[in-house]
């Protein structure tokens, strides 16, 4: 078949070009980077440092939330930590609560900050205070809604504790549901962990979440804390990180007893809310941590659209087309496998190929509506 340099042979030089880059440039990251977390295991001291512990907890009206979880984290198969909840302006009874909590548990103590009409206080001042409320060097950092996946999460936690570790990565999953949502969620989650723990482990740290985080008191006050982001409502745990990380003083710990479990988003508004708000951080990122995760989307997208472009364009080319992408597909679905394993996330691999494509269209159409609803705001 003879090819023509007219507009539709150029067209279609284009489109191969981009695809075969794409296709390279996707090769790169899940051998370089994802294929890591398979192979991974814990240079750190077996025994740990047995340093002692601080939990800190913001809670806003999650009185349930802390009934059900809050006894997994006080009764730790661990001999020196305590548990420090910050009630962060509830209305229900979480002081109630935490009052019944107080009297059975000596290792818990709470503090409150009191609803101000004038205020908004966000999570970034509870959590400021929990800091420094805490009497330990090291503290880790969950949510109410989660439980740890084992009395020894701290326990695995803290072999990290030694010197020149600053920071621990850990993974906080869902709990797993029936239904479509569940998988959804639960890919996100994992592919936002194989990420951010890839990159770790190749000394190019960048976030964590605070479902499961450990650092010690003395970064977060010599870095200033959050006041360097402090007027956006998010970002209290991947932006402080993001600024304070690297590759001498970050561990990772994803052992599975070292998880903790959340309870998911209620419907799908929510989770989309809940992505929105999320990916209004992204922005505020390292140039170098923009320009890496920005790579990795934009070879995504290019890669799909290049496919079909292909397909569509030069049918007669099919079969090394399809041929590329079932190599990708291949080296997707294996390295999502193994890492999959590793976090202790089940039945999402058959999932997996389409959620792939999916989460790309729901993380543009989140991005697009945060940048218009911005505009709006700058205009009223």
């Amino acid at each position: 078949m003879g090819f023509y340099f007219d507009q539709t042979g150029l067209n279609w030089l284009i489109g191969a070009g981009v695809f075969i880059l794409a296709f390279l440039v996707q090769g790169f990251y899940f051998l370089i980077f994802y294929l890591r977390i398979s192979f991974y295991r814990s240079k750190e001291a077996e025994r740990g440092s047995g340093e002692p512990v601080s939990v800190v907890i913001c809670a806003r009206d999650e009185a349930g939330s802390l009934e059900k979880n809050l006894p997994g984290i006080l009764e730790q198969d661990y001999p020196d930590y305590e548990v420090i909840v910050v009630d962060h302006a509830s209305d229900d009874n979480t002081g109630e609560v935490l009052e019944s909590f107080e009297k059975k548990y000596k290792n818990l103590r709470t503090t409150r900050i009191k609803r101000d009409p004038k205020f908004d206080h966000g999570k970034k001042l509870a959590m400021t205070i929990g800091l420094k409320a805490a009497k330990h060097e090291w503290v880790l950092l969950t949510d109410a809604d989660c439980r740890p996946a084992s009395p020894l999460w701290i326990t695995q936690m803290q072999k990290h504790f030694v010197s020149p570790r600053e920071i621990v990565l850990g993974y906080g999953g869902y709990r797993r549901k029936k239904g479509l949502l569940d998988k959804f969620i639960r890919f996100d989650t994992f592919f936002i962990a194989l990420q951010y723990i890839s990159f770790a482990l190749a000394g190019l740290p960048y976030m964590g979440v605070g479902r499961n985080l450990a650092y010690k008191r003395s970064l977060f006050f010599n870095n200033k804390g959050f006041a360097s982001h402090l007027k956006l409502k998010s970002g209290d745990d991947d932006l402080f990180i993001n600024e304070v990380a690297t590759a001498e003083n970050t561990s990772v710990e994803i052992s599975h007893i070292s998880h903790t479990l959340s309870e998911q988003p209620g419907g799908w508004s929510q989770w989309i809310r809940q992505k929105r708000r999320h990916l209004t951080t992204g922005f505020h990122y390292r140039r170098s941590t923009q320009m890496l995760l920005g790579l990795e989307l934009g070879s995504r997208v290019l890669f799909y659209f290049s496919f079909v472009f292909l397909i569509v364009s030069e049918p007669a080319l099919w079969l090394w087309i399809t041929a590329f992408f079932t190599i990708r597909l291949v080296i997707q679905l294996v390295v999502f496998n193994l890492s999959m394993k590793h976090l202790n996330e089940k039945k999402l691999l058959l999932f997996s190929p389409i959620f792939d494509i999916v989460i790309i269209l729901i993380n543009i159409f989140c991005v697009t509506t945060n940048f218009i609803t911005k505009k709006q705001r700058r205009w009223r």
